[in-house]
């Protein structure tokens, strides 16, 4: 059975690109960049794949046609990472093609720690033919590999959105205690902000934004040495702030109808977030 979107329509700007449109420019005209999120995942035959590479072309199009200023948030198994690595690496290199052409750009979603590898090795690739001003990846703090995979991505120069992590992971890949994630994230801001020309911070936590601040007013750097991300439907007020006082900020702007999944993560992450849902059901 399928859930009525009514749902999601919190964490969702809509169900088609064209619904988005709204939200983002709203989202635009109160000084906030975005990163527009084609929901899906893990497709399983090459049509699915090629039909995934059209609507993300169709999404940049449309970001141009509208005048919207955002980039866009991909997912390789939505390009057939499950397929096959080289048919997946086309299909990601058509997309960012297209991309270069309209000087637009492309963020590489992380998914779970199964495909962290493929992810970077692909990313490594990509980001050597088309460089940072046009493709970006997402790294998870929570990840033990992190480390190594920071301090590679640094040395590179690469774009990095710095995240918790999402994904729900065994003790053998992933610390499992906020504070020690808290931590880690800490360390892996400080490398990006000391060797990536712009990095990318998504994370609602208040201890981790203020940490990211005090590291830039300690080292006397700018406010715009950084950008503060945050999702759609969370934290508006705080993302609202954080522009006022002049850092850069994003939002993640998630549509499509392949929502559930995300849906999910949304609700798994805050309980607060459940009893809204559940609000929702009474309202009339």
């Amino acid at each position: 059975m399928k859930l009525p979107f009514i749902l999601a329509k919190r964490f969702v700007a809509g169900e088609q690109f064209e619904s988005s449109v709204p939200a983002s420019k709203a989202l635009n005209k109160a000084n906030h960049q975005l990163t527009l999120d084609l929901l899906g995942e893990n497709v399983a035959t090459k049509s699915e794949a090629d039909a995934s590479v059209a609507a993300y072309i169709k999404v940049l199009d449309g970001i141009k046609e509208y005048e919207l200023l955002s980039g866009i948030s991909i997912k390789l198994t939505m390009l057939g990472l499950d397929i096959d690595v080289e048919y997946c690496a086309d299909n990601l290199f058509q997309l960012l093609e297209h991309a270069e052409k309209q000087e637009q750009f492309v963020r590489i979603d992380m998914e779970g720690s199964a495909y962290t590898s493929l992810t970077l090795d692909l990313f490594k690739r990509a980001h050597e033919r088309f460089g940072p001003k046009h493709v970006g990846t997402v790294i998870q703090a929570m990840l033990h590999r992190t480390k190594e995979d920071i301090a590679e991505c640094a040395s590179m120069g690469a774009d990095i959105r710095l995240v918790k992590g999402a994904y729900k992971e065994s003790p053998k890949r992933a610390l499992q205690k906020m504070s020690d994630i808290r931590d880690a994230y800490n360390a892996y801001a400080e490398t990006l902000i000391q060797h990536t020309p712009f990095p990318r911070f998504g994370t609602h936590d208040d201890e981790l934004i203020r940490s990211v601040r005090e590291y830039l007013a300690h080292h006397e750097l700018s406010y715009n040495r950084v950008e503060f991300q945050m999702l759609y439907g969370l934290r508006e007020q705080g993302l609202s702030d954080l522009n006022r006082l002049g850092y850069p900020t994003r939002v993640y702007v998630p549509f499509g109808t392949d929502w559930f999944p995300y849906f999910s993560r949304r609700l798994a992450e805050r309980k607060e977030n459940i009893w809204f849902v559940i609000s929702t059901l009474f309202k009339r």
